[in-house]
């Protein structure tokens, strides 16, 4: 997630941090290169096809389509985006729902640091399920050593950390230490939390399908490098300026879609699952006096992780 100041708008003219223009910067070198070579061959072209020679009303009709074609696929991208968001705030209500009503229903400290710590281990286990990496360090320092040999080895390690937590809720009830009813209570929070993990590997597992992202850059890329050869013969020399203009917007558009079409992954303008799963584990320890095991991440080039 890109984390800067608000800046005036005259600087926001410059940024190039935290801006699509890294990953476009080729493709408006190139869009630059035919539009010079456009205007450059303009007159020979008209005077040998003047029959077969382009002009902009074609591609305003074309532009106005593919705008709305862009549009709708960013919005099904910023619904997987805010879908994913939500799903991870409700994530944070049901563990502070879950570490509060240990906290005030039993007075063993034990049991609710325990928990805390689990819930911690969860969302991390979580955030490397999502992003398919190595989850074993973070659920090692916050897992007891019987509760990690339930976890190790686990595919979904969310799942059976989630049963871990909920044997240690059930042998507190055996014990004395829960009633029935508090136990119950207990057990929907809990069903809250498998829900909002379902929900986030529904997402990351049934992506935007392929055939749609290759038919976008397709589309783009063949009007961005047709429209200079049509602007040509009626601007001249402001073909580049224009058409690196309108390329730059439209190229721009098809990568901050295909960015937020993946919330869960590592790009700039990705979700920040490092620090909310930082934010969740300081909140649930703190209702427990617990010590976090984890350090704020830090911010690199103005991104979040």
């Amino acid at each position: 997630m890109i984390v800067r100041p608000h800046l005036h708008w005259f600087r926001l003219l410059f940024v190039w941090r935290g801006s699509v223009l890294p990953y476009i910067a080729s493709r408006l070198l190139l869009v630059v290169t035919v539009a010079v070579i456009s205007v450059l061959c303009r007159n020979w072209w008209m005077a040998e096809y003047a029959a077969s020679s382009l002009s902009i009303p074609p591609f305003t009709l074309m532009g106005i389509a593919l705008a709305i074609f862009l549009g709708f696929r960013n919005s099904v991208s910023y619904e997987r985006f805010w879908e994913a968001r939500k799903q991870w705030g409700a994530l944070l209500i049901a563990a502070r729902s879950l570490t509060r009503e240990v906290a005030s229903f039993t007075t063993d400290t034990a049991l609710q640091k325990r928990l805390a710590c689990t819930l911690s281990a969860f969302v991390y286990a979580l955030k490397h399920q999502l992003r398919n990496t190595d989850a074993h360090d973070d659920l090692a320092c916050r897992l007891l050593p019987a509760q990690m040999a339930q976890v190790t080895g686990r595919r979904y390690a969310t799942a059976a950390i989630l049963l871990v937590l909920a044997q240690d809720l059930a042998s507190a009830q055996k014990n004395g230490l829960l009633s029935d009813l508090q136990l119950q209570s207990m057990d929907r929070n809990l069903n809250l939390l498998t829900e909002a993990s379902g929900a986030c590997e529904r997402i990351a597992n049934t992506p935007i399908p392929y055939t749609y992202r290759v038919l976008m850059n397709r589309t783009v890329m063949a009007y961005c490098l047709l429209l200079p050869i049509g602007l040509s013969t009626s601007i001249g020399w402001l073909t580049p300026l224009i058409a690196t203009f309108v390329a730059y917007t439209f190229l721009a558009l098809d990568v901050i879609g295909e960015q937020i079409e993946e919330p869960f992954g590592t790009e700039p303008n990705d979700l920040a699952l490092a620090s909310m799963c930082h934010a969740i584990e300081v909140s649930v320890c703190e209702l427990v006096g617990e010590t976090p095991r984890s350090q704020p991440p830090e911010i690199t080039a103005y991104v979040l992780t």
